[in-house]
């Protein structure tokens, strides 16, 4: 696959598949677990990886959910408590040591790690000294290999360059920048204020400190939003040229989300106006030499996300596109999502059901789901469209044991109109991703999705585009 767009992606193509749908950071998608999985069934996942030969070798990614921030930034989808009382950070951080050690109780000390992401909320609400007590927690209970991926989430307006030298004495190698929009309007809107100037001179200051990557947070379709003053923003982007931009659509869902009730329906742009938006920061983006990975990412033709594509070696998880192999994921805090064999698992939602479980001993495992058979082979197929945009039909049949014409027959006569459209090829021996289609890789990959196609209800589920 190449890595420009052969033809430009054309409006109407664009507001035909304005639709919603699970971004398949896993398969079955969250809204599919259930309560029936219980902490027992994650202790039975843990404790079969540790007697496991070959999951043994494998190494862990970490992720760590830290749920504070100051301020209420009112489009925030995100499992968040808004306080300015950082007194609350010290206890958070004993309860995440009980569930460390509930954890290496059942799969043993020293499991090596590969790759770790702090998020949240905002990961800097933690002082220095309280990110040194969560490091060393991690690294005394977990071996963190040299030259894994350590990432923390950075809300700018918590940061300066003696921070930024924390992050890097504690470990940290990647910085996710917060920015969503850089025009004083937008920000006011949406109860964030931050100067661009701020993001610019931290952004200098990671580089000359060494860090590998930086990566940049974009919302379109916020109150207050034209195509001209987006535009602007996408501009200075490319100025900052960050190693990587995640560009997302804002979902408008206040009947789900508190926060959102504060912003007026009337401030959020058209749809018009977001698909306008959208194709200019595609084209723009491209046009400045970026790599479209896939969904709402781009990176920078040398960093190591823009390799892994090329290379055929991307992977996905709850965190989105990675570089590391396919393994096995340790959800830590509050609200935290995991995955170990063929289960996944989340924790509870709330600071005092989570502190109740880990008071009694137990981990806070609210929910869950235990794969089927027919629910692994999906996933192996709409993984590999995601991170790969193309599948052997072969390499599934080996795998799985079984014909992949007659299991699928349903979903290759539907994948007939995409096909039609350009967005995919179609032989005997698999399908393939055109160059137009990966920017439609979600709707390819709702072809496969069998709970999608007997559930229409898709307005729970973000944007596609």
């Amino acid at each position: 696959m190449t890595e420009s767009v052969a033809e430009p992606i054309s409006e109407s193509l664009i507001r035909q598949y304005d639709v919603s749908g699970p971004r398949y950071t896993s398969y079955p998608t969250a809204d599919r677990f259930v309560e029936a999985f219980t902490s027992q069934d994650y202790i039975l996942a843990l404790e079969q990886r540790r007697s496991g030969a070959a999951a043994l070798a494998l190494p862990l990614s970490l992720y760590v959910h830290i749920p504070f921030c100051e301020s209420l930034c009112y489009y925030c989808a995100c499992n968040k408590i808004i306080t300015k009382h950082h007194d609350r950070a010290a206890a958070y951080l004993r309860y995440l040591s009980r569930e460390i050690d509930l954890h290496v109780k059942h799969l043993g000390q020293g499991q090596v790690v590969s790759q770790l992401h702090l998020g949240g909320g905002s990961p800097t609400f933690l002082s220095d000294d309280e990110l040194r007590e969560l490091m060393h927690m991690l690294g005394r209970n977990f071996s963190l290999m040299p030259g894994g991926e350590y990432s923390i989430e950075i809300d700018p307006r918590t940061i300066d360059e003696n921070r930024l030298d924390t992050l890097a004495e504690l470990g940290f190698n990647r910085l996710s920048f917060g920015v969503q929009d850089f025009d004083p309007a937008v920000q006011k809107a949406v109860h964030r204020i931050q100067p661009a100037e701020q993001v610019f001179a931290l952004v200098a200051a990671a580089r000359q400190k060494g860090f590998e990557s930086v990566n940049a947070d974009l919302i379109y379709g916020l109150p207050e939003q034209t195509p001209e003053s987006f535009e602007r923003t996408i501009s200075q982007i490319i100025e900052l040229r960050p190693d990587r931009i995640a560009l997302y659509a804002y979902a408008h869902l206040p009947e789900r989300f508190k926060p959102q009730r504060r912003i007026s329906s009337v401030e959020i742009p058209t749809g018009a106006a977001k698909v306008s938006m959208l194709a200019q920061s595609m084209a723009a983006f491209l046009a400045a030499g970026y790599v479209y990975i896939g969904m709402d990412h781009f990176a920078l033709p040398e960093d190591s996300l823009a390799v892994a594509k090329r290379q055929g070696r991307l992977h996905r998880n709850f965190q989105g596109y990675s570089t590391q192999p396919d393994c096995d994921l340790i959800g830590l805090g509050v609200s935290s999502i995991g995955r170990v064999g063929a289960t996944y698992s989340q924790n509870a939602k709330t600071l005092e059901e989570y502190y109740d479980f880990l008071d009694q001993g137990q981990f806070p495992v609210v929910r869950g789901l235990a794969l089927t058979r027919d629910d692994l082979v999906r996933r192996a197929v709409i993984m590999a469209l995601m991170c790969q945009g193309r599948l052997s039909f072969e390499s599934i049949e080996l795998a799985y044991l079984i014909d992949f014409k007659q299991y699928f027959h349903k979903e290759l006569e539907i994948l007939q109109t995409q096909v039609e459209q350009g967005l995919v090829s179609l032989d005997d021996t698999g399908i393939q991703v055109t160059v137009k289609g990966w920017f439609f890789v979600r709707a390819v990959a709702m072809v496969f999705d069998c709970y999608l196609q007997t559930d229409r209800t898709r307005a729970k589920f973000s944007k596609i585009l």
